[in-house]
């Protein structure tokens, strides 16, 4: 089983937190990790799993580098029956009524295809005390054994 990493980004955050997460994974398996804008849509396999690292930007949007990724499936629509993914989210509590959005339009778009979502969805608080790539390190600890299942 290999991971494949894919990040949307705005600042860099979630680029330095799918680094991280990618350092917890590595040493259970392989791991790759791609800026969204980098990943081709024909490249998503189902003999892949897939952990989705993105921001939320402005109104709850995704960020830039997410868009393209988003849009494409968007207009494609391809077959994602039997892929797997997990997502974790960063995003800001101030902005409630938006918060983390950016990983959960990422959820959805994919579910709509017919990937499935496992694990906890991941959400990290800008306003909180706790360190982005602390806690997403965690997350990856969780979601190891759920990405090896077959």
């Amino acid at each position: 089983m290999s991971v494949v990493i894919l990040y949307g980004t705005e600042t860099g955050t979630a680029e330095d937190v799918s680094d991280a997460v990618a350092d917890v994974l590595a040493e259970h398996t392989e791991v790759e990790t791609f800026d969204m804008t980098d990943y081709a849509i024909e490249d998503l396999d189902p003999a892949n799993f897939y952990v989705v690292i993105c921001s939320t930007y402005g109104d709850g949007e995704l960020p830039s580098s997410a868009l393209p990724f988003f849009d494409l499936l968007d207009e494609e629509t391809p077959d994602l029956t039997g892929l797997r993914f997990a997502v974790f989210g960063l995003g800001d509590q101030v902005y409630e009524d938006t918060f983390n959005r950016g990983g959960e339009i990422c959820a959805e778009k994919l579910s709509a295809l017919g990937a499935t979502q496992v694990g906890t969805h991941g959400r990290h608080d800008a306003s909180s005390a706790d360190k982005p790539k602390d806690l997403a390190s965690d997350w990856a600890g969780e979601i190891i054994a759920l990405a090896a299942r077959d």
